[in-house]
């Protein structure tokens, strides 16, 4: 779906950036801008910025950063259109019909009308669980699962019927064509008849982000197979990209997210009071599943079963989570096998208590593959250091795996230096990372390259005229958008410089220039970045100076190396020379 420009600005101009996000997020002003804590990571102390006056947010300590639209789409893990939708209900626009292909109309007239089928399956399923015909998943969740009437409410919980067509035959008489039934997942037709998917069950409703239904998952009541049984893939249910308990840990104010087996471990948990539990759908863990948790939180608690499966699977969504950027620690569940047992028998403090003390992902890696080697034998304990040295050799930041190697060689009573040794040389045989440096006796370490100087200079002179778009007028003559040699730093200068121009700067207008997210945050950082804090007049207007000479320099440092390979590089070269020669002459007055 495509709004037009004017349709999108007109929703962005009645979505004031600090109201919306005060919805979410609690802010404190501090000057012209306000603070609160990052909702996109885990901090103690308020990094997290929104500027009414640019109507944008960024925050200083993980980066996120982006307009009102950017906003919703991180927090609500919502596509751009939904963001433009929900923006327009709150601010009261009347968003115009768009046009669309017969084929874009027909595909989404049948998603709405299989929501519309799955939402009354599971009235259907609700309703059946309150008639006698329900009586056995009732029991079941009320006397064998211990939940209550609210919970059994608040997840939508139900019940198949004992017959293989109830459903069906209750859809039919809702007018509903058996081509579109059998879209749903929730029948399996042959040549002989058409039955229900679920019947003798009691029925889980999976819900996407929206809180609409999308699919199913039941357990059998009493004997039969398969135990659990889940809705397949539909054009509405991507196992690979949902997560059940995601509608409600989404809103949790936990900072944490916890990833557990099975529907009933989420329940059992939101019930207890840790709402912000999730499971996938009757499916290992993917690198989708993983994206989506980065969506709402840095820091995921793995809580699967303490069994031998349970913790194969717990190492397998380690390297997952990992990968995608989040922390990650692992719940003991022992002496019990999953949570929900572990709840009903030492209780929700107890439980708190395990959160608390949770073990350090790679930590817990290391003791699980301690368990594989023989360490009262010399030959098995020495396979046991190569092992661990293997998995350290998976860090390619120094600092991490530095730290690694310092809590194993304690755990483990290796010396430091071996350990490090050996990681070393492990990954000169495997091509792994580049050795660790020394570490340094003394000097000033991690200085700025040339190449993040240049991009901060470019950072400082954009911010400084946002802040001061009347100073462009002043320095037209010296800079232009080609002085910016990164590519996106350019895009957003040319914006930039005509909007100065039609005395119409518009910050938000311009992150939305960009669609991907990161783009948008990296955009977001050009107008944010911190400037020097002087006091007298004179400071601040050398400061100045020094930075446009430093972007001009660097521009013409930038073309004078591409002479060779680029045409317009000549041009640009003749006119920077020029340009910093009466930069040097020049007094720049900020009043």
């Amino acid at each position: 779906m495509v709004y037009s420009d004017d349709i999108i600005e007109e929703v962005r101009g009645r979505s004031d950036i600090v109201d919306v996000i005060s919805g979410y997020v609690r802010l404190t002003r501090k000057g012209s801008s306000y603070f609160g804590l990052c909702p996109f990571h885990n901090e103690k102390s308020p990094s997290f910025s929104v500027s009414g006056s640019k109507q944008m947010f960024y925050c200083f300590g993980c980066g996120e950063g982006g307009n009102v639209f950017s906003f919703i789409m991180k927090y609500e893990n919502y596509t751009f259109p939904e963001a433009v939708k929900l923006l327009a209900d709150r601010a009261g626009v009347q968003l115009p019909e768009v046009s669309m292909t017969s084929d874009e109309r027909r595909q989404q007239d049948m998603k709405a009308q299989l929501y519309d089928i799955n939402k009354e399956a599971a009235l259907f399923y609700y309703k059946l669980l309150k008639s006698p015909g329900g009586q056995r998943a009732y029991d079941y969740f009320k006397n064998k699962r211990v939940l209550s009437d609210e919970t059994i409410v608040h997840f939508g919980l139900g019940a198949s019927g004992t017959y293989k067509d109830e459903l069906y035959r209750y859809m039919k008489n809702r007018g509903y064509s058996d081509e579109l039934l059998r879209e749903t997942g929730l029948f399996i037709y042959n040549e002989r008849e058409v039955r229900d998917r679920f019947f003798n069950r009691a029925m889980f409703p999976i819900m996407n982000i929206s809180n609409k239904v999308i699919g199913f998952g039941g357990r059998v009541m009493g004997e039969g197979e398969p135990k659990y049984l889940n809705s397949p893939e539909t054009k509405i249910f991507d196992k690979g990209r949902n997560l059940f308990g995601l509608n409600f840990a989404r809103s949790s104010r936990k900072k944490n997210m916890i990833i557990c087996e099975g529907y009933m471990d989420v329940i059992a948990m939101h019930q207890a009071g840790f709402d912000q539990a999730v499971a996938s759908l009757g499916t290992a863990l993917t690198p989708g599943h993983a994206s989506l948790m980065k969506r709402y939180t840095n820091d995921v608690l793995v809580c699967y079963d303490s069994d031998g499966a349970g913790t194969k699977a717990a190492i397998r969504a380690i390297g997952l989570l990992r990968n995608a950027g989040l922390r990650t620690r692992v719940i003991n569940m022992k002496p019990y096998k999953d949570p929900d047992e572990f709840i009903k028998n030492l209780g929700k403090e107890a439980f708190q208590e395990r959160i608390d003390h949770a073990e350090n992902s790679f930590m817990f890696e290391i003791r699980m593959l301690e368990r594989e080697f023989d360490l009262n034998d010399p030959e098995g304990k020495t396979n046991f250091y190569n092992s661990i040295a293997r998995k350290l050799c998976e860090y390619s930041e120094d600092v991490e795996r530095e730290n690694y190697i310092t809590a194993v060689a304690d755990k483990y009573h290796i010396g430091f230096d071996n350990l490090r040794k050996l990681v070393v040389n492990t990954a000169a045989k495997t091509g792994g990372y580049a050795p660790l440096p020394e570490r340094p006796k003394s000097g000033i370490q991690n200085r700025n390259t040339p190449e993040e100087n240049t991009k901060k200079s470019q950072r400082l002179l954009l911010t400084w005229l946002t802040d001061e778009p009347q100073l462009y007028f002043k320095i037209k003559q010296y800079i232009t958008p080609a002085d910016f040699t990164e590519e996106l730093y350019a895009k957003v200068a040319e914006r930039m410089f005509q909007d100065i121009e039609n005395n119409q700067l518009n910050p938000a207008g311009i992150i939305n220039m960009f669609a991907d997210e990161k783009e948008q945050s990296e955009a977001a950082s050009l107008f944010t970045t911190k400037l020097p804090q002087l006091e007298s007049v004179q400071e601040q207007e050398k400061a100045f100076k020094d930075i446009l000479i430093s972007v001009k320099r660097n521009s013409y440092n930038y073309y004078s190396s591409r002479m060779g390979v680029d045409i317009s590089a000549l041009n640009q070269v003749i006119e920077g020379k020029k340009a910093l020669e009466e930069l040097s002459k020049t007094h720049i007055s900020l009043n």
